[in-house]
């Protein structure tokens, strides 16, 4: 038959080899986890950054003059983050004052590598920097509250202290907004941990792609949507053609106190689901923002700590709760049931009126908490 009846031939493929999906001119390099798509190298990088782009206008993330800290621990998340936000504020003029905002927990041959990574990322991508200490803050390290509480609860102590750290970090910036890599799949373990807990607050507000808009100073999640497994590839892909080979190198060191902690589960589940259906992920987020709670469900009310001036619904925030066990030498005051710490008897009232062994050697050797 007549080639002009048929119209121009495609290029064929090569045995084994495809088109990229995007293009249709270069060779596919990879599939995208998310989508199965099979693109190139070059569209992967635009695709990748273009999502992203989308997510951020759709939902009003910024508004121009915003002065923005970026949470950043070193990581791929926050590496990649950081690079990202700062290209797209270029090139689409969203007009911020960007800034990095790292926080020291104490935590020997994890925590110093990775700052190492954030100090070069200033110097790299032309942003200052704001390094806040847990020893600062509060006057103990990780090191040392590990020492006090032992392996198995010490990540509810760095959870609540990071998240304040993190706000008083930004307010020395005087920023309007916090962003920080909590990325799909970090959402979709959360979705379940609040699940498995019964934390109908939580659970009602952890799909939000900005939270904390009653408080003090909001958080934005810019890679709400974005699978873990893209932002690991994007750095690799994006280096190979476009950047030199160090511009985002990230800290790949796992914290040292971290291996027990309950979200690993979670994190478990979410690997496996993804291997037999990669949009599970997605899905996850989508029923958490369906989520629905009943109008007769009594909810939690936000106030401030009578201590420290911190949003918290009981009359002392929790990170004054744990600080206060701490030095007393009661370092699992705060763990568990809190509500007693309001007022009324709780497992940690009783726990303090036990004979203080060690309270001698803690009392007063370190802070508290002042706003």
């Amino acid at each position: 038959m007549d080639s002009a009846v048929d119209g121009p031939r495609q290029p064929s493929a090569r045995a084994g080899s495809r088109l990229c999906t995007c293009c249709g001119e270069r060779k596919a390099a990879l599939k995208r986890p998310k989508t199965l798509e099979q693109i190139c190298r070059e569209c992967f990088y635009i695709v990748f950054e273009d999502e992203i782009h989308q997510t951020i206008v759709e939902n009003n993330l910024f508004k121009p003059g915003d002065r923005v800290a970026i949470g950043a621990s070193g990581g791929k998340d926050s590496t990649v983050l950081a690079y990202v936000l700062s290209e797209l504020n270029r090139r689409h003029k969203y007009c911020l004052d960007l800034f990095l905002l790292s926080v020291d927990e104490g935590i020997t041959g994890y925590r110093d590598d990775s700052l190492e990574t954030v100090k070069r990322n200033e110097i790299q991508y032309g942003l200052p920097l704001k390094i806040i200490s847990y020893k600062d803050l509060y006057g103990w390290t990780m090191d040392d509250i590990v020492k006090a509480i032992g392996l198995k609860n010490n990540c509810t102590f760095c959870g609540v202290f990071r998240r304040q750290a993190l706000d008083r970090g930004a307010a020395l910036l005087k920023v309007d907004k916090i962003v920080t890599g909590h990325n799909a799949d970090d959402i979709a373990e959360t979705v379940l941990l609040n699940i498995l807990r019964g934390d109908i607050a939580r659970l009602s507000r952890c799909t939000f792609i900005t939270t904390g808009e009653d408080g003090p100073i909001p958080r934005c999640k810019p890679f709400k949507y974005t699978y873990e497994k893209e932002i690991v590839i994007y750095p690799y892909y994006a280096i190979s053609h476009i950047f030199s080979c160090d511009l985002m190198l990230y800290s790949s060191i796992v914290c040292i106190y971290s291996p027990n902690a309950y979200r690993g589960f979670a994190r478990e589940f979410i690997k496996d689901l993804e291997r037999m259906r990669p949009r599970a992920i997605l899905d996850i987020i989508k029923s958490g923002e369906n989520f629905r709670i009943s109008t007769t469900t009594r909810m939690p009310e936000q106030g401030t700590c009578e201590r420290c001036g911190y949003i918290s619904s009981q009359k002392l925030c929790k990170a004054c709760v744990l600080l206060d066990g701490l030095n007393r030498g009661l370092p699992k005051l705060g763990i568990g049931r809190t509500k007693g710490v309001a007022g009324g008897d709780s497992d940690c009232e009783q726990q303090a009126k036990r004979p203080e062994r060690s309270r001698s050697s803690l009392q007063g050797k370190h802070g508290n908490i002042d706003f």
